[in-house]
C-alpha cells in the first residue's frame, strides 16, 4: 500500500471488512508507512487520533465502518542529496519517466541506507523536475521495488501526474511483469496463486501465508512456466494484487522460491559449478535474488494514451540462464 498523504489537517479513514479486528496503531501503520509505529502510538496517546469522534488505544480493536481521523502533521525531513550515480533511463518526456533500477540499490532512504539511492540519483539526474506529493524524501517515487529486486520502475516528473500514477496503482490498471529464475519447477506450466499475505508471526521482517488471519490481505499472482531446466525454471509472473514479497512468497508456497532468496529460499548465491555439477567451480554468478521487473504497461497520465516499457535483464540474470540453457537442459 502507498502512503496516504500527511499534512496538518485531519484525514479519515474507513475500516473496511477486511481490517476488522486489527489494532488500532497497526490499522495506522499499515495506511501511513512513512510512519513507525512507535511514532503512531504516540500520535494516538497524545490524542491526535479519534475512533467515531471518540478517544481511542494504540491497542484498540476495530470494527467495519468505524471512522478514524488523524491528525498528523509532517515529520520535518531532509531530501536526499543528489549523488551522480548512473541510471539507465528507458523513457522520458516532461510527465514521467521509467527508470531500469540495477539490483542492490534501495529506492528511497531509510535506515542503514541514507545514501546511493534511487531516489539520490534521481534528484541528480532530474533535479527539481520531479513530484513532490511522496514527501521530500521520496522526490519522483510512485512506487518501489525491494532493495535485490532489479528492472523498470515508474517515475513522475510532477505531482499532477503523480497522482493520476498513483491512481491507476489503487485501482490495479497498471500491469506490472516480472521475470525469474526459480529453484525446482511448478507442477502446471500455468496457473494463478490465491493466498492471503500477512506479516510474519516470528519474523517480523518476513511475511508468511496467512490464512484466516485478521491482519492477513488478499494476494493473487499469476504465472507461466518460459522454460524448464534440470532442476530450474524460467517463469512469468503477473501480480493482480501488490502486496509486500507477494511474488518470492507466493513462489515459495508452491515450492518453488526465486533463485538467491535467502528470505524465501534459504541460499543467498549461486556457483556455475552447482549448475554445471562441477563441485570445484566456486564462481559465484549470482548473489542476489533472480527476480526482474520486466515490464509496465500504463496509461500515460497527460496524453491518454497506452504505454509499454519493458526493462531489458541484467546481466547476472542473463549468465545464470545462458548456464541453465546449456548445462541444465531437460532431456
Amino acid at each position: 500500500m502507498s502512503d496516504q498523504q500527511l499534512s496538518s489537517e485531519p484525514v479519515e479513514l474507513v475500516v473496511d471488512a477486511s481490517e476488522s479486528g486489527q489494532r488500532l496503531d497497526a490499522f495506522l501503520a499499515r495506511h501511513f508507512t512513512t510512519y513507525s509505529r512507535v511514532h503512531l502510538r504516540r500520535v494516538i496517546t497524545a490524542g491526535g487520533v479519534t475512533v467515531d469522534g471518540g478517544g481511542g488505544k494504540p491497542a484498540f480493536r476495530l470494527r467495519p465502518g468505524q471512522r478514524i481521523t488523524i491528525v498528523l502533521p509532517e515529520i520535518p525531513r531532509e531530501a536526499p542529496q543528489p549523488e551522480n550515480i548512473p541510471l539507465e533511463v528507458l523513457f522520458e518526456d516532461d510527465y514521467l519517466a521509467v527508470v531500469n533500477k540495477p539490483p542492490g540499490m534501495v529506492v528511497h532512504p531509510a535506515r542503514g541506507h541514507w545514501s546511493g539511492t534511487l531516489a539520490s540519483a534521481l534528484q541528480y539526474h532530474f533535479g527539481q523536475g520531479l513530484s513532490t506529493s511522496g514527501g521530500p524524501s521520496r522526490p519522483g517515487i510512485v512506487h518501489r521495488l525491494d532493495r535485490d529486486t532489479s528492472g523498470a520502475i515508474l517515475v513522475a516528473r510532477n505531482d499532477q501526474a503523480h497522482a493520476q500514477l498513483a491512481a491507476q496503482f489503487q485501482t490495479r490498471s497498471i500491469e506490472k511483469e516480472y521475470f525469474a529464475l526459480v529453484a525446482g519447477g511448478p507442477d502446471r506450466d500455468r496457473d494463478v496463486i490465491e493466498q492471503p499475505i500477512g506479516v510474519h508471526p516470528h519474523q517480523r521482517e518476513k511475511m508468511a501465508i496467512r490464512r484466516g488471519h485478521a491482519l492477513s490481505r488478499s494476494a493473487e499472482t499469476f504465472y507461466e512456466v518460459l522454460e524448464r531446466f534440470e532442476g530450474f525454471a524460467a517463469v512469468k509472473l503477473l501480480p493482480k494484487t501488490g502486496r509486500t514479497h507477494q511474488l518470492r512468497v507466493h513462489l515459495s508456497h508452491i515450492g518453488c522460491p526465486v533463485l538467491c532468496d535467502r528470505q524465501y529460499g534459504g541460499r543467498s548465491k549461486i556457483t556455475r559449478g552447482e549448475i554445471r555439477h562441477d563441485p570445484e567451480d566456486a564462481l559465484v554468478l549470482m548473489r542476489r535474488q533472480a527476480l526482474h521487473a520486466r515490464r509496465l504497461k500504463f496509461t500515460h497520465p497527460h496524453s491518454g494514451e497506452p504505454l509499454e516499457i519493458e526493462a531489458p535483464l541484467p546481466d547476472d540474470m542473463t549468465v545464470v540462464l545462458d548456464e541453465l540453457r546449456q548445462y541444465r537442459p531437460l532431456k
